[in-house]
């Protein structure tokens, strides 16, 4: 089981990176005309003496297959960059088998010089999973070790010298694909960092609107009625002119959003409420202060105070709020008409907020009818400083 959560396994402690793939590369595979200049260059040193000591008083039907060999063998080494791609996994596998053969034979035709075989090994390093080359590259050594020990051959300096090159080169394989999974892991992240600031960004938006438009519409509605009713002209401009400020309100808590500068107070909160639901002509009960509520709780039970009076306002048909606070709870009742407690986005992110500090939210319809919403804070979380979160989720019930 893995000890922390998200980690990356990148090592070779963890079985599963013993059986996979090689990684592929976050900004594409290797380029061919650089890998040609490169595996020219690797390759040139050890096939020049080989070939000038076979073209030497010229060249036997023996020496021609060995050249054939060689010739194969090196462009196999150029080539497998080529065959390096998920899509062909199969490809990769045969490939890499005939390449090793062809190394072995030319180990065999060439006296027992086992240093041939180190570009075969390199490219099962890089090409084949951790435990394949294992198996493949060393039972190809110690194959050269026993036809070494049969023929009579007690010199394994050279064998000891390709054993420890592929092993180098075996670590080296394992490093990339280290680098090349940390690679991806950071470009996850990176993704996930930007989702969960669009996420962040779309519903404190919501959040800010779908209280200060609902507060909006209800207000201008109220004013329609009275100029249309002509009783109370002055109510009415006084309407208009909370419209206006709402707007304003609102347009500087978008700004500050998207500046992630923006603040919840729960006495603002309290006395936004009173002012929504005056409008709305609903009777509210509510605290006149929030003393009583723990200082670190009293952003988080803005937020559920905001919530869920945009929620009466919208949907309850309700005539009477009642809100009540304590040191770690909040709780808004209605008389509306209830219905089921289903989570909306408005709850679903209220819970969301709640279960960040280590709290919870419950909404229920009591017998009486209506409809109860309830936040509450354990003292243990209190106690263990969870504090509420900078990035806030909210919604609407609807």
């Amino acid at each position: 089981m893995n000890e922390y959560p998200g980690r990356v396994k990148t090592g070779l402690d963890n079985r599963e990176n013993w059986w996979s793939d090689m990684p592929p590369r976050t900004g594409g595979g290797p380029k061919p005309a650089k890998w040609a200049v490169l595996g020219t260059a690797f390759v040139l040193p050890s096939f020049i003496p080989t070939v000038i000591e076979l073209t030497t008083d010229g060249i036997t039907a023996e020496e021609l297959v060995i050249a054939g060999f060689l010739l194969a063998y090196g462009a196999c080494y150029l080539l497998f960059p080529l065959v390096l791609r998920p899509s062909r996994r199969k490809t990769t596998y045969v490939f890499s088998g005939v390449m090793l053969l062809i190394g072995l034979i030319l180990v065999f035709l060439h006296d027992n010089n086992p240093y041939i075989l180190i570009y075969a090994t390199a490219v099962l390093a890089f090409t084949l999973p951790p435990a394949w080359a294992v198996i493949l590259d060393g039972g190809a050594l110690l194959l050269v070790l026993a036809v070494h020990l049969a023929v009579g051959k007690d010199d394994l300096g050279d064998l000891v010298a390709v054993a420890s090159i592929t092993a180098a080169m075996f670590f080296m394989a394992n490093l990339v694909r280290a680098v090349r999974k940390l690679e991806a892991a950071n470009q996850e992240i990176a993704t996930l960092a930007v989702a969960g600031e669009r996420e962040r960004l779309a519903r404190d938006l919501h959040d800010i609107l779908g209280h200060s438009l609902t507060t909006i519409t209800v207000k201008a509605g109220l004013a329609r009625r009275i100029l249309e009713s002509g009783k109370d002209d002055s109510r009415a401009l006084q309407e208009i002119r909370e419209v206006e400020g709402l707007t304003r309100s609102a347009l500087s808590d978008i700004r500050a959003t998207v500046s992630e500068y923006r603040e919840v107070s729960l006495s603002a909160e309290v006395a936004g409420a009173r002012a929504a639901l005056r409008a709305a002509e609903v009777d509210a009960d509510l605290p006149h202060a929030v003393d009583n509520v723990d200082p670190a709780l009293q952003r988080t039970f803005g937020y559920v105070l905001r919530e869920a009076v945009t929620n009466v306002i919208r949907h309850s048909g309700a005539k009477r709020v009642k809100v009540r606070f304590g040191k770690t709870w909040l709780e808004v009742e209605d008389d509306g008409e209830g219905g089921d407690a289903t989570a909306g986005n408005g709850l679903r992110g209220l819970a969301e907020r709640l279960d960040a500090v280590g709290g919870t939210l419950t909404a229920t319809t009591p017998p009486g009818g209506g409809w109860l919403v309830r936040a509450e804070v354990p003292e243990s979380a209190l106690r263990s400083g969870v504090l509420a979160p900078l990035s806030e989720p909210t919604g609407g019930r609807a």
